[in-house]
């Protein structure tokens, strides 16, 4: 019977993780961390969730294609306290990931915790959850079923599994007779050979399969609603996109500037590379926040003309896309609908613990139910930014977990409501669109940070060691930074942030050229120290 005079720390123990991915492996380390008993259940024989690669989609698991790289690169989207080995490439095949993946969990023997082949059919309150806040979890594995008590859950099943195949959008395409499929059933380029394909979205799978479909199809299309950012990985001086504007830095301008300049800024430095109206790229909403897409050949493709960028389709026929513009595009063979991804949680017996509100996830700091009589169930990875899912997960399953055991105190539903709503009228003002997921990452990291007392001190820590504060405020804002301080710190944090630098160089210089440097060039520094100058007289000829 329970005892209403234990706390919230000694009645958690026990905690089922939804999936052996990302967020799942980072959930089962910090489980560790805090002296809980994790048990992961994964419906897969094998760890790694979205980036382990299939011949064929599986029903109810995330699926990708042979040719997917990362977008962010490896001292941006390790774990923080497991960089990735120097010699890797800064940004990876999907095979190379999982490689690492595979390394994490073996380093922090995580594998014993995880039950494979197993697929969770039910969560549900067990009937005294007001009091103990437990979850009855029932679990299938071959043809048995069983069920057990939890006293929390951390829901880690992502949100690319479900495709979005908005069919109903599209009038004529059931009189289709060509193939017409979801990116997620896409795996290579061979059986395309001589084909006409029209790829719909341009998003990063649209783009991306729009590019690798050019150099065997007969010509491709590229139809986008509303266009996007294209954006290379390869920035400055051929450093990482991310390690040069993820940063402190960059988001205390963003918070300070008035709007007109930040938008102008921003603008600017996304037509750096080529000028988007010239390629039919550029987005409605031209100011818009919302995440880019990331592919360093759509120019190439377009200006080489084997990529044609079309608006969106108005209806189809037997065999053609007649656009929005009136133009028809005639024998197309092959329509793939790059058209995202929804979210669902068929396990779930009540999914307003989730979506509570007009069908949206209305998550407290995107992790946590507001109105759950006992905060015993976290969503860990539901969340989009231009920093990686990695260090995200790792954050939030950090706060979710001293949540659970009372360490971290809640504010009252009404205040997490009114929370809630006021970063969505941030998002709204920021994204250009009425997104849940989306969020700075940057300024969400900190609010995690700071929530769990791991956040770094620059006052006081420019004090003790100026060297690493330079590093941290100007520098990238890499994962490191999160456990230099605090519970869960890293004794080698220091290090791997005053060396990130050289392990990102280190997969590039392969062929040594003497007297070159060593590290990132001091005028990048210095150019970023005068930058408020500049920002001042820019600011100075707009007023």
């Amino acid at each position: 019977m329970h005892d209403p005079s234990l706390t919230q720390e000694t009645m958690v123990r026990r905690v089922a993780i939804i999936g052996a991915g990302l967020s799942g492996l980072a959930s089962i380390k910090c489980c560790l961390e805090e002296g809980l008993e994790p048990t992961c259940f994964e419906r897969s024989d094998d760890i790694g969730g979205l980036w382990k690669f299939t011949e064929q989609a599986e029903d109810g698991r995330a699926s990708i294609y042979r040719s997917v790289f990362t977008n962010s690169c490896k001292e941006m989207m390790c774990f923080p306290d497991f960089p990735f080995p120097d010699d890797f490439p800064n940004y990876m095949h999907n095979s190379k990931l999982q490689e690492y993946i595979q390394m994490y969990a073996t380093h922090f023997t995580l594998s014993r915790y995880i039950k494979f082949k197993t697929v969770v059919s039910n969560i549900k309150k067990r009937p005294d959850f007001s009091v103990t806040g437990q979850w009855d979890v029932v679990t299938k594995q071959g043809g048995k079923e069983e069920s057990a008590v939890f006293d929390a859950v951390m829901v880690c099943s992502g949100h690319h599994v479900y495709p979005n195949f908005p069919s109903d959008c599209f009038p004529g395409i059931n009189k289709f007779k060509g193939s017409y499929f979801h990116s997620r059933e896409y795996k290579e380029p061979d059986k395309f050979k001589g084909k006409r394909v029209l790829v719909i979205g341009l998003g990063n799978s649209g783009s991306d399969i729009a590019v690798e479909l050019s150099h065997t199809a007969s010509q491709v299309y590229l139809s986008s609603r509303s266009g996007s950012w294209v954006m290379s990985r390869v920035w400055d001086s051929g450093y990482p996109w991310d390690m040069l504007t993820v940063t402190r830095f960059e988001t205390f301008l963003n918070n300070i500037l008035p709007t007109a300049v930040s938008d102008w800024l921003y603008v600017r430095k996304m037509n750096r590379w080529f000028k988007h109206e010239n390629y039919g790229l550029i987005p409605l909403n031209r100011t818009s926040r919302k995440e880019p897409v990331f592919n360093d050949d759509l120019p190439s493709c377009i200006t080489c003309g084997t990529v044609v960028v079309k608006p969106n389709v108005k209806e189809f026929t037997e065999t053609s896309a007649i656009f929005q513009d009136g133009t028809v595009q005639e024998n197309v063979d092959f329509v793939i609908f790059a058209t995202g991804y929804s979210y669902s949680y068929p396990f779930m017996e009540d999914d307003a613990i989730i979506r509570c509100r007009d069908n949206e996830v209305t998550l407290y700091k995107g992790i946590l139910s507001p109105r759950l009589e006992k905060p015993t169930m976290a969503v860990i990875g539901l969340v989009q930014s231009l920093g990686s899912i990695i260090p995200t997960a790792d954050l939030q399953a950090r706060w979710a977990i001293r949540v659970f055991k009372g360490l971290c105190t809640l504010p009252p539903v009404n205040d997490m409501m009114n929370d809630i709503d006021e970063k969505m009228g941030k998002k709204l003002k920021w994204y250009g669109q009425r997104t849940t997921l989306q969020t700075d990452y940057v300024a969400y990291m900190d609010e995690l940070s700071s929530a769990i007392g791991v956040k770094p001190n620059l006052p006081l820590l420019f004090l003790k060691d100026p060297r690493l504060a330079l590093e941290v405020y100007f520098g990238p804002c890499s994962p490191y930074q999160f456990r230099l301080t605090g519970p869960g710190k890293w004794d080698g944090a220091r290090k791997a942030i005053l060396t990130q630098w050289d392990r990102t160089l280190k997969a590039t210089r392969t062929r040594v050229v003497h007297g070159s440097q060593q590290h990132f060039p001091i005028l990048n520094l210095l150019r970023i120290l005068f930058l408020p100058l500049l920002l001042l007289a820019v600011f100075l000829v707009f007023n």
